[in-house]
């Protein structure tokens, strides 16, 4: 068992669990213990407590604003034995621990693999967890310390409390299609142009998506939507095999362009223009040795 287990008790670990997964039955083989035995940890915080954390319902259990509370508390605690275990491992230098990243799709595609490889080409022994989810559930799970490091395309200087951004940068937009397409000649396009040409748009759970809905709006734009995906890959294909044209950050294609005989070209409107690269963390002063320097890498 991990370290940072073995400093959180056993009936919060059972419990977060039930949280993420929903039901005693799951949890308990994600924990590969008896679902009974889940349930006595779960009986007896709600005993100590004297309160119901839980709702049974038909199609599985939510939390009550007791539990709520609890798990807030559950999360900090799990993220505090982490940082407690990557310490003590920092002890003896970098040559072991765990770094957890969520990241949006765009930088899963090639991005972060690669950063991560040379990571650990150079730290041996070290491990690091990548998971993809839409930006704002990559934002949850930084705020449930259920990440160490999260990556997101981002429009909005809104922020949370609960969550420092650690780097931020620049991200507009660009317009990808095959290299033999018309478009792909020009130094950079605008949203007018795109009109007449057929287009493969990511879901609308994407900032990209979301800054092209307003920025077409604003303009009195309306494109011809022929495929929509929520999987950047199946977008790329897509507009390889005919004349279509999909968006992307540069960041996240830059790398396949020319293997894939694709083209990236700018797209001129300040409204799609405004999107950031953030890198988000919790706001703890002491975060692992191993993830401040994942983090500078």
């Amino acid at each position: 068992m991990a370290t940072s287990h073995r400093l959180q008790s056993t009936a919060l670990r059972y419990f977060l669990e039930v949280v993420r997964c929903g039901s005693i039955s799951e949890a308990a083989l994600r924990v590969n213990v008896a679902g009974s035995a889940v349930s006595r940890q779960i009986a007896g915080l709600e005993e100590a407590l004297g309160l119901a954390l839980f709702e049974r319902r038909p199609r599985g259990m939510t939390l009550s604003p007791a539990g709520e509370l609890l798990a807030e508390h559950a999360r900090k605690s799990g993220a505090d034995a982490e940082r407690i275990a990557a310490s003590m491992q920092a002890l003896q230098g970098l040559g072991s621990g765990h770094v957890r990243i969520a990241s949006s799709e765009g930088f899963a595609l090639q991005f972060l693999p690669t950063l991560i490889d040379a990571f650990l080409a150079r730290h041996r022994g070290v491990t690091v967890h990548l998971g993809v989810a839409a930006p704002a559930e990559v934002t949850q799970r930084v705020r449930q310390a259920a990440c160490d490091i999260g990556v997101v395309f981002s429009y909005s200087r809104v922020g949370y409390t609960d969550v420092k951004v650690a780097h931020r940068q620049p991200a507009p937009g660009m317009a990808v299609m095959r290299s033999s397409h018309p478009l792909a000649q020009l130094k950079q396009v605008t949203l007018a142009q795109l009109q007449g040409h057929p287009m493969a748009l990511p879901g609308t759970d994407t900032t990209l998506r979301q800054l092209f809905d307003i920025a077409c709006i604003k303009q009195r734009v309306s494109v011809d939507t022929v495929f929509t995906s929520n999987y950047v890959g199946a977008l790329l294909r897509f507009v390889r095999l005919r004349d279509a044209v999909t968006l992307a950050s540069e960041i996240s294609v830059h790398g396949l362009l020319a293997e894939e005989g694709l083209s990236a070209v700018p797209i001129r409107d300040r409204t799609f223009s405004g999107r950031d690269i953030e890198v988000q963390m919790r706001p703890e002063r002491s975060h692992p040795e191993l993830v401040r320097v994942f983090r500078d890498f």
